[in-house]
């Protein structure tokens, strides 16, 4: 189902979602257009003097009032455009309630690319007994003595469930290595052992296992990162490791190289999703999750095939870095 679903983009449905930008861009200009037209004269017509109408005036004064409102309407559509994939998500839960079948989604990457966000959308409007985010911190060091994979497998889901986890034994692959977490050792022994452990999660023939690695460019990602220390509701995100890692930003390109050469396998495949746009990333990974298990109920007049140009399968995205590798003597991703 899953290889089906790399396959099944076709030029037409890029084509219409090309021109569905387009006319998504004129009505929004048009709109904010009429809009200013009489947002003043209206403003002066007002008879509300309480703090609040007083702050939403001095706001629609400012000079920039024009793009406070292209980035409300633009919100406005993009949270509109992700309900009825988020309503679909919930169809999915009861089909797994109803089977019996498991869920595991790996949700991996670069800092700053996007996880937690895309994560708070899929399980917006989900039942929350029927699914868990798991984010796990530095291992104790009892934790340390024992096999890698154990603190994770401890949190697997259970019948009719969905497991997220908000980074997973990759870390191993990733972070660990990279930062000098790990001994090379380790890092080899898991490189090698971790297709096996993860075909034995679904030879059950219950148990779906998504792998999903969030790839931002480097520029996006430096800024991304000065918005964090910029604003004080998002300062806590910075990690020492986040700190590094636009110095280590070769180093960690080339554990994501060894990483898909490795890991990804035809019956355990690697995803990237192209996470610069975060609504796209947002909507294509939630097509992406509906796209690989079958459910009852599916609505007909959706279109569930992730873009191409987000969705990347693993063995594609390896090839685009060994081309980049030989044209340009690195990667550039």
């Amino acid at each position: 189902m899953i290889e089906r679903t790399e396959k099944k983009v076709s030029k037409s449905s890029s084509e219409e979602s090309s021109v569905q930008g387009k006319v998504k861009k004129k009505r929004v200009s048009e709109v904010i257009k009429d809009a200013l037209k009489n947002i003043d004269k209206d403003l002066a017509g007002v008879d509300d003097s309480s703090p609040r109408a007083k702050k939403i005036r001095k706001l629609l004064k400012k000079r920039d009032k024009a793009a406070i409102l292209e980035r409300a309407l633009e919100k406005y559509f993009d949270k509109e455009e992700l309900k009825p994939f988020q309503a679909e998500l919930i169809k999915l839960q009861q089909h797994l309630e109803r089977t019996g079948k498991k869920m595991i989604i790996l949700f991996d990457g670069r800092d700053a690319s996007g996880k937690g966000g895309t994560i708070r959308r899929v399980t917006r409007y989900m039942n929350e007994k029927h699914y868990r985010v798991v984010a796990l911190g530095k291992p104790t060091k009892i934790q340390q003595t024992e096999l890698h994979m154990k603190r994770y497998i401890e949190q697997f889901p259970h019948s009719g469930e969905i497991v997220i986890f908000d980074r997973s034994w990759y870390n191993r692959a990733m972070v660990e290595p990279v930062m000098g977490f790990c001994t090379q050792k380790q890092y080899n022994r898991f490189m090698k052992k971790v297709p096996n452990y993860e075909r034995s999660f679904i030879d059950d023939g219950k148990t779906i296992l998504l792998k999903l690695y969030f790839s931002v460019s480097k520029e996006e990602q430096a800024r991304r990162f000065e918005n964090r220390k910029n604003d004080p509701l998002r300062q806590w995100k910075l990690s020492e490791v986040d700190l590094q890692a636009q110095e280590l930003w070769d180093e960690f390109t080339e554990k994501k190289f060894q990483l898909l050469k490795k890991t990804h396998k035809p019956d355990i495949p690697w995803y990237v999703i192209k996470s610069d746009d975060k609504h796209k990333a947002r909507l294509n990974t939630i097509k992406l999750i509906l796209s690989v298990a079958k459910y009852k109920g599916r609505k007909r007049n959706l279109d569930f095939t992730p873009d191409p140009e987000i969705v990347i399968s693993g063995d594609v995205e390896l090839q685009n870095m060994k081309q980049q590798r030989k044209k340009y003597g690195k990667f550039l991703s």
